[in-house]
């Protein structure tokens, strides 16, 4: 069973933020030939949870320090900025530090 994935941007973020559902991330993730699992599912889980508290996407030091992480691993593990991709498949606004 395939999910229709919800009307998005030119950079593949969620026009409706709201529709996001881990269902419909990991249909993103898949349309977009990007592995989402394990840790980067769980830092994209942990943007969720800072974003509901906070209202706002931190930037990557902030973010660091939230989840206790090192930011230079961070930024291995994702292979690029990590917060543009842990905002999109997280449903997420777009960060608007560096990117």
């Amino acid at each position: 069973m395939s999910i229709e994935i919800p009307t998005r941007d030119g950079d593949g973020y969620l026009t409706d933020m709201n529709l996001w559902t881990p269902e419909i991330a990991k249909a993103m993730a898949e349309a977009d030939d990007f592995d989402l699992s394990g840790e980067r599912w769980e830092q994209m889980l942990k943007a969720r949870e800072y974003y509901e508290e906070h209202s706002t996407v931190p930037p990557i030091r902030k973010f660091s320090k939230y989840l206790g992480a090192n930011q230079k691993e961070m930024f291995k593990l994702w292979l690029t900025g990590p917060m543009k991709p842990i905002t999109k498949y997280g449903g997420l606004p777009k960060p608007t530090g560096c990117v």
